[in-house]
């Protein structure tokens, strides 16, 4: 196999091992203890391509402020179409900045000459193993413990789907999100991993039954399944029907494969989703807009059928081409309206997306200032949680902490507001988007007792 040994110049012969010199790696020395050998990499003379899974190298960061930072090579993948060693892409992570900007670059946005390889060592046994390098702490996942975490980051470190097609929508997984990391402050457009078979590893888009969720590589395959295809909603009982807009339950263990196909979809458009393949111990709300077609998907939210800490909510989304029409507040309501049939309080899951926070501290908002406005006489924290089913917790987040309307006054607390500043605060908080009708609710809540005498005969 041909190399070049000498010179700082790319080769660019076509076959065989391409080599290119590293420049000012020439007076590094390993053995001598460096600096670099501390920091568990190794600077190389001559970068051999396709660069190797691991590899640290300076990249030029076209979606962020066009600068060079640090990244460390995830994933590699060979660009379709070429077959010389140099038609790669690299999934890389930027050391120092949040995993969700995770992203596939060029080789033409590394700077070669700063590659720097993972050092292997013995470990004393005579087998080698690689150093550890200490990655930065992430504030985003600060909730997540050390395995959850490291679970979370190896199913989400790469993203391969980059559209989908649902019935009439084609939908990018490009997803919009602000991050303070950024040096251009705003909104990032950042895309997330889901855990599908490996057979679709390579696909940049999917083809989707709207109705049962399959999903297939091919438009022709999912046209060919559409035409077999009986059902023309989503299984479960239908539980809220109000003008084009209705509501069904489904049961993680009844259905089973529409419930994963489900997460499958969700999770390229969420960060913090974990759930995938377990979906028994779940109850998920579907969302449908209703036509002459059938009942088309618009968004969901999940919970646990047994919550011990009383989450009446454990993800949430509404599909991008149904945002920006109230749906995403109708979905936090209707969570609240079933749990006041339940008789209980309840609060989401955490941790929360930003939009999850802004959208649940809006919610909040409206229902507490509402009900403050219009209610006469005193009323207790907890007297206002019982009413609107909101966690003592989140009420007290709200008017202590965000709203400063709780005030320490003649040995107890007391809220005080007056009405013009409540009506600015309402107005902050926006409209109630899609209402809930509560007299169309037709839901009985879940029994553990009775799901288990079913399951039993």
């Amino acid at each position: 196999m041909a190399q070049k040994p000498e010179g700082d110049d790319l080769d660019m012969g076509m076959g065989g091992d391409r080599l290119i010199s590293a420049g000012d790696a020439m007076d590094m020395d390993i053995a001598a203890g460096t600096d670099a050998e501390a920091g568990a990499v190794a600077m190389a003379f001559d970068v051999k391509l396709p660069l190797e899974v691991g590899t640290r190298v300076e990249c030029k960061w076209y979606t962020n402020d066009n600068q060079y930072h640090t990244v460390k090579l995830i994933e590699r993948r060979q660009i379709s179409g070429f077959e010389s060693d140099s038609d790669y892409e690299y999934y890389v992570h930027y050391i120092g900045y949040n995993r969700r900007m995770d992203e596939w670059v060029q080789l033409e946005q590394l700077d070669l000459s700063s590659v720097q390889l993972e050092l292997v060592e013995e470990d004393g046994t005579g087998r080698k193993k690689k150093k550890i390098v200490d990655e930065e702490h992430d504030e985003e996942h600060a909730d997540f413990d050390a395995n959850a975490l490291r679970e979370h980051e190896e199913f989400t470190k790469v993203k391969n789907i980059e559209k989908i097609e649902l019935g009439r929508h084609l939908m990018d997984t490009c997803v919009g999100v602000f991050d303070k990391a950024c040096a251009a402050p705003g909104r990032s457009f950042l895309r997330y991993f889901s855990p599908y078979p490996p057979e679709y590893k390579d696909c940049k888009m999917l083809y989707f039954c709207e109705y049962s969720l399959h999903y297939f590589k091919r438009r022709s395959q999912m046209l060919r399944h559409m035409a077999k295809c009986r059902v023309k909603h989503p299984p479960g009982e239908e539980i809220y029907r109000n003008g084009n807009v209705c509501m069904f339950e489904v049961d993680g263990r009844k259905e089973k494969t529409y419930s994963q196909n489900l997460c499958l979809m969700a999770k390229l458009f969420l960060d913090h989703k974990t759930l995938y393949y377990d979906v028994d111990l779940f109850l998920f709300y579907i969302m449908c807009e209703i036509d002459e077609r059938g009942a088309h998907i618009v968004g969901y939210f999940s919970k646990e059928k047994c919550s011990e800490d009383g989450f009446n909510l454990a993800c949430i989304l509404t599909l991008p081409a149904y945002q920006r029409l109230g749906y995403g507040k109708f979905l936090i309501s209707m969570s609240y309206e079933l749990s006041k049939l339940e008789g209980k309080v309840g609060t989401p899951e955490r941790p929360l997306s930003d939009l999850g926070r802004v959208s649940y501290e809006a919610y909040w908002t409206r229902v507490l200032l509402s009900f403050l406005r219009n209610h006469r006489g005193t009323l207790s924290i907890k007297d206002l949680s019982e009413m609107t089913a909101i966690k003592v917790d989140d009420i007290l987040l709200m008017l202590q902490d965000r709203l400063n309307l709780i005030q320490y006054q003649k040995g107890q607390h007391v809220v005080c507001a007056a009405p013009s500043l409540i009506d600015t605060c309402l107005k902050k908080a926006g409209g109630p988007g899609c209402p809930v009708d509560p007299a169309k609710i037709v839901w009985t809540p879940y029994n553990a007792e009775r799901e288990y005498a079913t399951y039993k005969n």
